[in-house]
């Protein structure tokens, strides 16, 4: 007998229930007898022993739902050796979880804190394989993650709508795309919405360098503009100052986010109106996109495959549009951000596209 454990930490997205699903279907077709525990509400679940049993008609009919049928939630792995609210110790509670049912593996689907959380848990000696889930794409060892080609396709979509409507008032339009540390979903989404400047954390803008963008395209006869803004742009004024410097300046911030300070200065140097469209949640809401639906499908039956042949302590990944087996330890604490110098960059400024740089 198999037992498995499977939690889904951090926030949401889509393809989490057709990566599980993966991992499901294939144990259970396996012919070997299997036992699926999913643990409620991600690492919570597990440090409180919170779980129920999955059967097959659990991995029926959730290939195109959005979200997670187990619930998740955020752990946050610099707190993680912090006792919890109950004064217990979060780290051992998980391994008496874990041997308490006779566990033979864990199956954790997230993103990097996540991944740190895993980490530690293979560290500590428990068997553990991870699916790397973010609509963000900044996970290390893996070129793609589930849940951002969908998060693209929602941000495109939201771009292409604002087209129509800045283009009808003659305005400045900024959408507002989430990613506070890296712009990989700010990027892909700008660029197939025809966004004219893409800001996004790795390269820090100068608000000089957009307005020349913007009273350029009306030299050629354009009556709008359209931003597309990660949640993390930042400046160079910004970006020069240490994190103190940074943390002080921050604090009578004025601003819901950057993009409204944006648009501000802007109004303010150009004499346009602004307008700001964020589309929050609604990325990682939502069914997943075709792509998410058979790469997440695809992970999951490979994580399947390894434990049925008992290989641990790896994330499966994607590298060179092949499946891989990656070594958590080298994707735990690791960032994987927007090279300024990668060929998407080069080739999106000689589309005319402007990065404030």
């Amino acid at each position: 007998m198999r037992r498995i454990g499977m939690l889904t930490s951090g926030g949401d997205c889509q393809a989490l229930n057709a990566a599980m699903r993966g991992v499901g279907k294939t144990l259970l077709k396996s012919g070997e007898q299997v036992e699926i525990y999913g643990f409620l509400n991600g690492y919570r679940g597990l440090i409180r022993s919170e779980f129920k049993m999955l059967s097959h008609s659990d991995f029926s009919g959730i290939l195109t739902q959005g979200g997670t049928m187990l619930g998740t939630s955020r752990t946050p792995f610099k707190t993680i050796r912090e006792p919890d609210e109950d004064g217990n110790d979060k780290v051992e509670c998980m391994k008496h979880t874990y041997y308490k049912l006779m566990l033979d593996c864990l199956v954790i689907l997230g993103g990097n804190g996540t991944h740190k959380t895993a980490n530690l848990l293979r560290e500590e000696g428990l068997n553990v394989i991870t699916l790397p889930k973010t609509i963000d794409n900044d996970l290390w060892g893996t070129d793609m993650t589930f849940g951002f080609q969908s998060a693209v396709d929602i941000a495109t979509e939201c771009i292409d709508c604002i087209h129509t409507t800045a283009s009808s008032h003659g305005r400045i339009f900024i959408v507002e795309v989430m990613g506070h540390k890296v712009g990989y979903l700010t990027l892909n989404a700008g660029m197939a919405g025809g966004a004219d400047i893409i800001l996004i954390p790795e390269i820090p803008y100068d608000i000089d360098k957009i307005v020349e963008k913007i009273k350029e395209r009306e030299r050629y006869g354009s009556t709008f503009t359209i931003l597309a803004v990660a949640e993390g742009a930042i400046s160079k004024e910004r970006a020069a100052m240490s994190k103190k410097e940074l943390k002080d300046a921050m604090k009578n911030y004025k601003y819901p986010s950057v993009s409204y300070e944006i648009a501000d200065k802007l109004a303010k140097e150009t004499g346009h109106e602004v307008r700001v469209t964020v589309p929050g949640h609604t990325q990682r809401g939502g069914s997943p996109c075709a792509y998410d639906r058979v790469f997440a499908s695809r992970l999951g039956a490979e994580a399947g495959r390894l434990i049925l042949e008992e290989k641990y302590g790896f994330m499966v990944g994607y590298k060179n549009r092949e499946i891989v087996q990656v070594p958590l330890e080298e994707v735990a604490g690791k960032l994987k951000s927007v090279d300024p110098d990668a060929a998407i960059i080069k080739e999106a400024k000689m589309l005319g596209i402007c990065f404030g740089d």
